[in-house]
């Protein structure tokens, strides 16, 4: 089998051995992992990790948090100059996850139609955050006509899930699934056919208090298949097309 992990923060602290990790991956049978870059320094770690691991694919994004008060005009040029080097655009979207974030809604949502209107202009894919706002989330993408749309850890209630299986979107799964019950709801109502998987590495791991890894999606993939009553490897080679259509990658 093919696995992919589409949203991986592999620049994070708490992998001491990132070398073991790419080698746990690769034997798990995981032939790509697509970094989340989320604000200008992790973007260039994550372009400096994908010429260091060839498993690595790197996805530029700027993350809704932390970001309001800086002017992002220089980090999209970076971008555009680096474009054949990107896979997608991501993590971007909108965080209403407390009040405090809540209050910066205006400029959380200038920030992610100015990224949008990148990922459109560069022709990529977008992995979207959408934390307590995936009402706004979806409204904005719909409203900006986003086609290959993948919406990162959902939470959102089934009439969100619907409208935005409507307009064509994807839902990546982590590994978290076999403890949080509203992935598998998730699993239960998307078609395979608009299903990926993801680790979010280090979080959302399939064990609480564990650090997330890739190797993990195997993790996913059994679960997905006992809920859709599947083998492992239809569910696998499924979401392998998938992500080959959404990413343009190739076998």
């Amino acid at each position: 089998m093919k696995l992919i992990d589409i949203h991986a923060h592999l620049e994070s602290s708490r992998f001491k051995d990132l070398d073991k990790v790419i080698t746990n991956a690769k034997k798990a049978g995981v032939k790509y992992i697509i970094q989340s870059g989320t604000d200008p320094k992790r973007n260039r770690k994550t372009l400096e990790l994908s010429k260091k691991f060839d498993i690595i694919k790197p996805s530029f994004g700027m993350y809704p948090v932390g970001n309001l008060s800086k002017d992002i005009r220089k980090e999209i040029e970076w971008i555009k100059e680096h474009k054949k080097d990107c896979i997608a655009i991501g993590e971007i979207g909108m965080d209403f996850d407390n009040h405090q974030r809540k209050r910066h809604h205006k400029e959380q949502k200038e920030l992610f139609e100015k990224m949008l209107n990148l990922a459109k202009e560069l022709n990529k894919p977008v992995i979207i955050h959408s934390r307590k706002a995936e009402r706004e989330c979806i409204e904005i993408l719909k409203q900006q006509k986003m086609k290959d749309v993948i919406m990162h850890c959902f939470c959102g209630r089934k009439s969100l899930i619907k409208e935005a299986l409507g307009a064509g979107f994807y839902f990546s799964i982590p590994p978290a699934i076999t403890r949080w019950h509203n992935f598998q709801v998730l699993v239960e109502n998307v078609p395979l056919t608009q299903l990926l998987t993801e680790t979010d590495a280090p979080y959302l791991a399939p064990e609480a208090g564990t650090t997330n890894e890739p190797k993990n999606i195997a993790v996913t993939i059994k679960k997905i298949a006992e809920i859709k009553g599947l083998t492992e490897k239809e569910v696998a080679d499924q979401i392998w097309k998938n992500a080959k259509e959404v990413f343009g990658l190739k076998d």
